[in-house]
């Protein structure tokens, strides 16, 4: 005797080995027994045998026309057997008695499960027709799924997918047809879906690929600003009787800062900080107020930058040469002789810009031999004279020594900053992706370069401390300590930043550049009008939830803009390779990543990547590395040792190069990632 019988939602059958009230232990065709409750045995026969049944039921179930067997089934709750009665004839064999039980069971949409196993009930007439609907769409996207996968093996894109197709890359619904068809096409054709895709032209170019990468995931609605005017500065502000000057490279036009000198000679000087002042005219909540607060920041990247206000507003605001710009200005009184800070005082006033000074122009003839007087040569050109910028280099040193006092160790400047400068007429519009790339080099800490990051370290701290006097919050980036893992933070409160040596630091000097510094402007400017009462009438009140909103809002901008220049920055220096037809590199070993491959960091080009064959070889160690294949794309290479450059038995395993390899932590090292999954199965929506 044999039994039929449902266990988590299958059908079985095996042979009755003994029998119970309430179970039978039943013997499979494998060989196994099993304990099978009496509720769920559904049929008893002695012909045919398991295996054949199954088989034959099976075949002849999909022969069942389920209309005419929704037609045929009664409209009370009914038995499988009941069906195969009407359906086949009264005396339905054991065979077709079960291609009944699979046809119902397989049909949800006709037939509901009734009470017990193996009862069934009709669905309502309108249930029906809406599931039929629904699967005839159902078929009906998956020809179109089969369809357009046809079409990108064929080398055609079609244009539902090429709209979509950075929403399918990187945000995907995995449900919808048009990433189904990617899939499916990938699997297909055996080709990742970036070639693929590329292939069917949907991808103009791997430069397009990665600016309109860049455009969905953080400008989804464009670069543009609406028409907006700058409002103008109304305050009566005294003339400040300095002459300013700035220090930028030649590209910049958001001329935030400048510096001034006075009392040179005299035993006591005052330096000058500058800071033009958006603040004065902007307000919290208007509409450019509003265009900064959904930006955040300048977006920086080679040869060109996406500004966080519009260029008309910049130009309103920015310290430009021949004008008396309004500016925030910090005055620091200094003992000539020991640098010893005597006092500091915030004005708001105008303030006569001198000259912009470019330092890509001026770096190879400002040296630190020609400011100590080891170089004679007469720059006559430069409208700053020696001795002011020989008294901010020599000021800059001890600033720089002071922190790092307090930092426990110096600051590593052994590697270089690296210049990208793209050959074409002009930066205004996006590259095209195929202009010659100029990669230079410019070492940490040259003299101009120094001047102007200790003067607005200065300021930051000097100001961040000020507010907090005051009673005044402002937005701060703080460092409890240098241990590894310690991460920069932003927060409210005036906490020390151990990375830079200060007791604070609050953003402050960049305020046409970024939002944190217009903040903070704002602030700043309350507690130079209104000095011990500033905390009343600054625009942020302690503990202000915007706020917070604002520095969590900045912190994923700032984030994400910084990976976005660091990838285009990649691309690139591949370009770069690609350019000059460059077959190796020296790099230095920087990370072991398992499976004998390495993570190395090139001497010459920012770039770092991964390499075989440097098995038993130090971190730190310096290896030449024959390249593999640039892939645009994927924004990757990879390389192979080919030999050891380091005598035997040296390599960096120093503080230092832990302190590099963690810096090098956040650096684009590997190939872009993407969100097609190609082992995914997520079916179509059922009805």
């Amino acid at each position: 005797m044999y039994v039929l019988f449902e266990d988590a939602g299958k059908f079985m059958a095996g042979r009755i080995m003994a029998e119970a009230e309430a179970s039978a232990q039943v013997e499979l065709d494998s060989g196994k027994r099993v304990k099978v409750k009496s509720a769920h045995m559904l049929l008893k026969f002695d012909k045919p045998a398991p295996a054949a049944l199954l088989a034959e039921a099976g075949e002849l179930s999909q022969t069942i026309e389920l209309e005419l067997a929704y037609e045929c089934a009664p409209d009370d709750e009914f038995g499988f057997g009941d069906l195969a009665k009407d359906y086949f004839s009264n005396n339905a064999s054991t065979t077709e008695q079960v291609a009944a039980l699979l046809r119902l069971h397989e049909a949800p949409h006709y037939f509901r499960r009734g009470g017990a196993k193996g009862r069934f009930r009709k669905a309502p007439a309108d249930i029906v027709q809406q599931a039929l609907q629904a699967i005839e769409k159902k078929k009906q996207v998956q020809a179109q799924i089969e369809a357009w996968s046809a079409d990108l093996v064929a080398g055609s894109c079609p244009d539902p997918i090429r709209e979509q197709l950075y929403k399918i890359l990187f945000r995907p619904d995995k449900n919808t047809a048009e990433y189904k068809a990617v899939v499916e096409a990938s699997k297909s054709s055996q080709t990742a879906p970036l070639d693929l895709l590329q292939n069917a032209g949907a991808i103009a170019s791997p430069w397009d690929f990665h600016w309109q990468r860049f455009l969905f995931e953080l400008f989804p609605k464009g670069t543009g600003f609406p028409p907006l005017q700058a409002p103008a500065i109304t305050d009566d502000l005294p003339l400040a009787p300095v002459q300013a000057f700035s220090i930028d490279d030649s590209h910049t036009t958001e001329i935030d800062d400048a510096l001034s000198l006075q009392g040179l000679g005299t035993g006591t000087v005052t330096v000058g900080i500058h800071i033009a002042a958006p603040g004065l005219a902007l307000s919290p909540g208007s509409p450019i107020d509003q265009l900064g607060r959904a930006r955040l920041s300048t977006v920086y990247m080679p040869g060109y930058k996406i500004t966080m206000l519009p260029d008309s507003v910049v130009q309103a605001y920015t310290l430009i040469e021949g004008r008396d710009c309004p500016a925030v200005s910090l005055y620091v009184t200094f003992s000539e002789d020991t640098l010893e800070v005597q006092s500091a005082v915030t004005r708001l006033e105008r303030v006569p810009i001198l000259v912009n000074l470019r330092h890509d122009q001026l770096d190879g003839r400002i040296t630190r031999e020609w400011l100590e007087g080891e170089d004679q040569s007469d720059h006559a050109d430069v409208p700053v004279s020696r001795a002011t910028l020989a008294f901010f280099w020599r000021l800059a040193q001890t600033l720089k020594a002071r922190r790092e006092v307090v930092r426990g160790k110096p600051e590593n400047f052994n590697r270089p900053d690296y210049s990208f400068k793209l050959e074409r007429d002009n930066n205004d519009t996006p590259p095209s992706g195929d202009e010659t790339v100029v990669i230079g080099t410019r070492q940490r800490g040259a003299p101009l370069d120094l001047m102007v990051a200790e003067a607005m370290i200065l300021a930051n701290s000097t100001w961040g401390q000020w507010m907090a006097s005051l009673g005044v919050p402002g937005i701060y980036r703080s460092q409890a300590s240098l241990a590894p893992g310690v991460k920069v933070r932003m927060g409210t409160k005036a906490l020390p930043h151990a990375g830079i040596g200060v007791p604070s630091y609050a953003w402050s000097t960049s305020p046409l550049r970024r939002y944190t510094d217009l903040v903070n402007q704002w602030q700043i400017i309350a507690c130079a009008k209104h000095g011990a009462t500033a905390a009343l009438a600054a625009p942020f009140k302690p503990k202000d939830a915007e706020l917070f909103s604002i520095i969590s809002g900045f912190d994923a901008a700032y984030s994400a803009y910084n990976s976005v220049q660091s990838s285009m920055e990649r691309y690139w220096t591949l370009r770069h390779v690609q350019q000059h037809s460059i077959e190796s590199l020296d790099a230095s070993l920087v990370k072991e990543m398992g499976g004998g491959i390495w993570l190395v960091r090139a001497d010459a080009l920012p770039l770092m990547f991964s390499v075989m064959g440097a098995h038993n070889l130090p971190r730190g160690a310096r290896v030449r590395v024959k390249l593999a294949d640039v892939d645009l794309m994927a924004l990757d290479v990879r390389g192979t040792v080919l030999a050891h450059l380091d005598a035997e038995g040296q390599g960096a395993g120093s503080e230092e190069a832990e302190q590099e390899a963690e810096d090098d932590d956040n650096l684009p090292a590997g190939p872009v990632t993407i969100a097609v999954d190609l082992n995914d199965s997520t079916p179509l929506d059922a009805p």
